[in-house]
């Protein structure tokens, strides 16, 4: 019995990424772009409670007449995290970020500085065989707009997000597994984001690899919905993601082995 309600609560989760995924595509769309997302994070477990992230992260851009996705670069950015883990199902997140959006007058962006404030908490739903979690996050934005004046724009995020190993029932070193999401975005009105409360929604389908329990790599397909006053926008996204877990204390591990081999030979 346990086996056939988990079979019904996958089935259940793919439909309504499906169904979401349709209900996108079936906006009037006016405008398509390619883009490619690569990220770079560093986590640094400090005690059982505690850690702390840092990402480095870029964004890669076609037009309209082309689909290379590697045609300009449109945003870098550096976010510092501090991560509380409450419970068991409950984590606390909150970061502090640099984005510098790039002037790319060819998808009808201009140059947005941006300082970034955000409060996160996840709440994980325990299942045999696969991790469904939801994701809520309140960002506080800082950016400067066309007028050159810096605007405060508040967004709140959602997201459900489920994963299944493929080769393992759990995650672990050598397991791949599948990654499904979905997030809709809701923001205060400014000049520099537009009127509109609804700001976007984002689904993404791909897979990850965990080379071992702190080096793990994902690659997904994202498609973004954005509404806008002047004309709706549409990105298929490329992303990948490297994580590397506690970097520098392993490494300082290991040179610690070769100068001491005989440390090791004892154990």
């Amino acid at each position: 019995m346990l086996s056939k309600s988990n079979s019904k609560s996958k089935v259940t989760i793919f439909r309504c990424l499906f169904v979401i995924l349709l209900i996108t595509n079936s906006y009037g769309q006016n405008t398509t772009y390619n883009q490619f997302w690569n990220e770079i994070q560093f986590n640094q477990t400090l005690s059982k409670k505690w850690a702390t992230e840092i990402d480095f992260a870029a964004a890669y851009s076609g037009t309209e007449s082309s689909s290379n996705l590697f045609e300009n670069t449109i945003q870098r950015s550096i976010r510092g995290w501090g991560h509380y883990y409450f419970s068991p199902r409950w984590k606390f997140s909150a970061f502090i970020a640099y984005f510098n959006n790039r002037d790319v007058p060819e998808i009808g962006q201009f140059e947005s500085p941006e300082t970034r404030f955000a409060l996160q908490g996840i709440y994980y739903f325990h299942k045999t065989g696969y991790t469904l979690s939801t994701r809520m996050r309140a960002e506080f934005r800082h950016m400067r707009n066309e007028d050159d004046d810096y605007e405060n724009v508040f967004r709140y995020r959602q997201q459900i997000k489920y994963i299944q190993p493929i080769n393992s029932k759990i995650l672990r070193s050598g397991v791949v597994y599948a990654i499904a999401s979905d997030e809709l975005y809701f923001k205060s009105g400014a000049k520099v984001t537009g009127e509109s409360f609804f700001d976007r929604n984002r689904l993404n389908i791909g897979a990850g690899y965990l080379f071992s329990d702190d080096i793990q790599v994902e690659l997904t397909y994202c498609n973004e919905y954005l509404p806008r006053n002047s004309g709706n926008q549409t990105t298929n996204a490329a992303s990948l993601t490297l994580t590397f877990n506690n970097l520098i204390r392993n490494l300082k591990k290991k040179i610690e082995a070769k100068k001491h081999p005989e440390i090791k030979d004892e154990e």
